[in-house]
């Protein structure tokens, strides 16, 4: 139901016998909304537990599949607001209006959604990330040990427990720091001088310093980007934190962080597509499971999408993704033991409907 565009319970009611969907499930009718209504409210935290570990044994067959031998773990947080009194939402200063302020993984390299906590909205960005991240972490340390991970955060995600858990797992990051006084001393310091011939011209300068917080256990590679834009007289700094090694170059680590950006795509693909953010529930535990519903629903359409279609395609959203393989009209038909979805003969999308079905068809998980 959320993969084909329908957020809201109400639309059970309306797909109750819908061909498509019933001969899918191999039923005769689909859940009304009281059902569904019922259903979800049924959820406690052992079963969205029970839902996670579902979508990480998708993941890892998803995984096997690619043999993929890189995984670079985003992370973020969001907001999503709510109306009314709903339980634990509260203000947050950072949007300016009441919500939730869920925690997100993504792989940045392939989109797949890896992994959703739904939080209070008054919490800070990096409120439980540790916690968070160590399952995910010892699971592919575990599952996948050949497989090399990257860690990415913005500066929200400024916790020495997080750097000191990637570095027990053996898992690169970068994090973006915050300034203070003393890296702008140093950035000042590392800066190379020259006189200004063109102002109207930019300047960036990337360096590589050792710097230890007073919070850290011991010193960090830390990378400087110094960037004095068109127009102006003076640099401003960017700083981050990193594991990697000196065979990565400063400029590849600012590369790499820059890169992190896509998954601003990812997170608003998850919300206006699969209705991620929609909390309509006065129960907690209840918006949870959507939340995790909506992050199934996505995971199996960007398989779908990376997996089977071809390479010109694998771009489009799910918007257009409905329109070409979801939402098609159709004459339904049945012949003895036999049903057939006959596509109207001036479907314009005749071509792509089929080379998507037969890469479908293709796919061998093991």
């Amino acid at each position: 139901q959320v993969i084909a565009g329908y957020h809201e319970d109400d639309a059970a009611n309306h797909l109750t016998h819908d061909p498509i969907f019933t001969q899918v499930l191999g039923t005769p009718a689909l859940a009304s909304q009281p059902s569904l209504s019922r259903f979800f409210r049924r959820f406690d935290t052992q079963a969205i537990d029970q839902l996670q570990v579902a979508n990480q044994e998708l993941l890892d067959r998803v995984h096997k599949m690619r043999q993929s031998d890189t995984l670079l773990i985003d992370l973020d947080s969001s907001h999503a607001n709510t109306y009314g009194k709903q339980e634990q939402a509260s203000y947050n200063a950072h949007y300016g209006t009441v919500g939730f302020h869920p925690l997100v993984a993504f792989d940045g390299l392939t989109g797949d959604f890896l992994k959703a906590q739904l939080r209070p909205g008054n919490v800070y960005t990096s409120n439980g990330v540790v916690d968070f991240l160590r399952p995910l972490l010892e699971h592919y340390n575990e599952t996948f040990p050949e497989t090399s991970a990257l860690v990415r955060g913005d500066s929200g995600f400024v916790v020495p427990g997080l750097y000191e858990l990637c570095e027990q797992e053996s898992v690169y990051y970068i994090i973006r720091l915050k300034s203070n006084p003393k890296l702008k001393a140093l950035a000042e310091k590392l800066q190379p001088i020259h006189e200004i011939h063109d102002v109207s011209v930019t300047k960036s300068f990337v360096e590589e310093s050792i710097y230890q917080a007073a919070s850290w256990s011991m010193p960090r590679r830390i990378i400087i980007q110094s960037t004095r834009p068109a127009g102006e007289l003076f640099f401003s700094h960017a700083f981050f934190v990193t594991n990697l090694s000196e065979t990565f170059s400063p400029n590849a680590i600012v590369t790499s962080y820059q890169k992190r950006g896509t998954m601003e795509n990812f997170i608003k693909e998850a919300k206006d597509g699969f209705g991620f953010d929609q909390m309509k529930s006065h129960d907690y535990i209840v918006n949870e499971a959507r939340m995790i519903i909506s992050l199934l629903a996505y995971n199996l359409t960007n398989w779908l999408r990376t997996l089977s279609f071809p390479p010109v395609a694998k771009g489009i959203q799910i918007q257009t993704i409905r329109t070409r393989l979801i939402k098609v009209a159709s004459k339904f038909v049945k012949s003895g033991r036999s049903l057939h979805f006959k596509l109207s003969s001036s479907f314009v999308y005749t071509r792509f409907f089929w080379d998507v079905l037969t890469r479908v068809q293709q796919l061998q998980f093991n």
